[in-house]
């Protein structure tokens, strides 16, 4: 069979050979294997119901469980007091911020951007308390305008 064929055409043939024989029993295959091993366990619980974490339980006795105790109750919490205006947010006049900024013809121009930088830390509106974001928006107005007039005086 082999003479004048290749190897793949000969594995070809002998193929053809095992398909047109009747059908016998395979060697290969066991009898009765034909069903899943998962059956039922002890106690006729389904396998899907059944949890392998508690086979070590069994090996290991009833846990001890400590009784809970009960919640104890919230403590209640103090309402939050509003919060308490800083004193320098009422002074919101333009001469009020001059003053404090004491801005003189001498100042560079990096002295003044230090000013702005300072002033804004204490003064800027998204670290103040919402209540008092309008008198801290308006300082920092006044505050930048009075500091950019005094930077175009330099540059004069």
């Amino acid at each position: 069979m082999l003479f004048r064929q290749s190897l793949f055409q000969s594995v070809l043939d002998r193929l053809d050979t095992e398909e047109d024989a009747p059908e016998k029993e395979e060697a290969h295959r066991i009898r009765g294997l034909n069903v899943s091993f998962a059956a039922t366990v002890l106690g006729g619980e389904a396998p899907e119901t059944h949890r392998p974490d508690e086979a070590y339980r069994d090996n290991l006795g009833d846990p001890i469980i400590p009784p809970e105790p009960e919640p104890e109750p919230a403590p209640q919490e103090p309402e939050p007091e509003p919060p308490v205006m800083p004193k320098h947010l009422a002074r919101t006049s333009r001469e009020e911020i001059a003053a404090e900024l004491a801005i003189t013809s001498d100042l560079t121009r990096e002295a003044l951007q230090e000013k702005r930088r300072s002033f804004a830390k204490a003064n800027h509106p998204d670290s103040i308390a919402a209540l008092f974001r309008e008198q801290a928006t308006t300082r920092m107005t006044l505050a930048n305008q009075l500091i950019d007039e005094a930077i175009r005086r330099l540059r004069r």
